[in-house]
Formats: structure tokens, sequence, C-alpha cells
């Protein structure tokens, strides 16, 4: 069991996988702060200033100055704002996504195929062609 577990950890595949996903956790921290440090300020000025965080409907009644005073006092919350701070971010990640695969099947052009039989008529006009040839070839 030992040896199949190193031959499947060495694998090339899984190596690669490895290393997306360090990559993949990396480039989640810098989309985070994209959304958060740069995209969502200005958005936020111009629909008047909201910081998208702290939009949340408060479902326990009572009133809070910000989502993190109804967390502290228990109320129970549906916080949107975090669930639109997050759609972005998926959007950005996907985006980027996007464009690397398309990069890499750029860089990686499938190889030709054989080439397509010829239609049935070309056949059929190559064959009556040679009988002709072998016909006048023939004492």
């Amino acid at each position: 069991m030992f040896q199949e577990f190193k031959q499947f950890i060495s694998r090339g595949s899984v190596i690669d996988l490895a290393v997306g996903i360090i990559i993949g956790a990396a480039f989640t921290s810098i989309v985070n702060s994209l959304v958060n440090d740069i995209i969502m300020p200005p958005i936020g000025l111009i629909i008047g200033g909201i910081d998208f965080s702290n939009l949340f409907i408060n479902l326990s009644g009572g009133g809070y100055a910000n989502l993190k005073a109804a967390q502290e006092a228990g109320a129970a919350t549906i916080n949107y704002g975090i669930f639109i701070n997050a759609v972005i971010r998926f959007l950005i990640v996907a985006f980027a996504v996007f464009l690397l695969v398309k990069q890499v099947n750029r860089l990686y052009k499938k190889p030709a195929g054989p080439p397509p039989p010829p239609p049935n008529q070309e056949v059929l006009l190559a064959e009556i062609r040679d009988l002709l040839k072998e016909k006048s070839a023939a004492p």
C-alpha cells in the first residue's frame, strides 16, 4: 500500500495539482484585496458611500450601526453585502481562469489528424479514370 501511495504521489499530475492549489491560494488573497480595497470602495462611493461589507438585514429586530455590532450582539442577520463581495470575487477569479485557459489552449495546438476522406464523387471519378487508363493501355 505504501508503494502504491508513493507511485500516486510522485505522478506529475498530482504535483501539478499541488502547485495549482498553492498558486490558487495566493491568487485568492490578491483577488480579495482587489475586490475589498480597490473595486468596492469606488462602487460604494458612486452609490452613496455604502460599504457593501456592512449591508445586512437584521432578523432579530432592533437597530445596529453596522454588521459587526449586530454580530457581537448575537443578532440573526442576512449578510447580503458580504455575498455581493463574494460574487464579485468569484467573477474576477472565473474571468482570470478563463483567460489563463484560453492562453494555454492557444499555446498547445492540437496535432492535425489525418485528412478527411475524399467525397464519394471523387472516389468514383478516380476509379473511372483508372479503368479508362487500363483499357487504353491494354492491346
